[in-house]
């Protein structure tokens, strides 16, 4: 269980909405430390989930399949228990096969189409243990078979943002990690 310095609002204090937040996240993952920290300040949970969730994540220009099977290569990438739990379900609601996610991290020999191993492979690129991610040409002509600019843009940008989220979550201890993370806080 993760143990934040950080202050946590218990779910009786919340009002309706960050409530529902609340148990959702504690539904999908048993851990709602994200939402009772950032209670404190609603209206970063808000851009968090309104903002980049409700108007870029799930909607945008980018099928949800694509969105989901990077976020779900960068949590288990990252090593983040707490993402595995709710991205696997949502990678499987979006119509990603449990052959896929059992092949996530070994994608190149995984039952992925051309547009799919492009997507995985851009996400290899923005995973925090790769510092030398770069976008190269052949890269960018894998992408560019699926996807337009744009596209392109708005995958970098959610992958960006789980990133970031991701390791704010980790800075700040919110989330369960797997035995295999590299960001796991070495003993006191």
């Amino acid at each position: 269980m993760p143990e934040t310095l950080l202050s946590r609002t218990p779910r009786d204090s919340l009002g309706d909405d960050l409530g529902a937040v609340w148990d959702s996240l504690n539904r999908l993952t048993g851990e709602p430390a994200f939402v009772e920290v950032f209670a404190g300040a609603p209206e970063l949970l808000k851009f968090v989930m309104e903002d980049f969730y409700g108007k870029i994540f799930f909607q945008g220009r980018v099928d949800q399949k694509y969105k989901q099977l990077a976020r779900l290569y960068l949590s288990m990438s990252h090593g983040c228990m707490t993402c595995n739990k709710q991205n696997v379900p949502g990678s499987l609601e979006a119509g990603i096969t449990q052959a896929q996610v059992d092949a996530i991290l070994n994608f190149e020999n995984g039952p992925f189409d051309a547009a799919e191993k492009a997507v995985l492979r851009y996400s290899d690129q923005m995973t925090l243990t790769n510092p030398a991610g770069r976008m190269d040409a052949d890269l960018y002509a894998d992408l560019r078979r699926s996807f337009n600019d744009a596209e392109i843009c708005e995958l970098g940008v959610v992958m960006a943002i789980i990133g970031g989220m991701a390791k704010l979550s980790f800075v700040l201890d919110l989330v369960e990690k797997e035995s295999y993370c590299e960001f796991a806080s070495a003993p006191a």
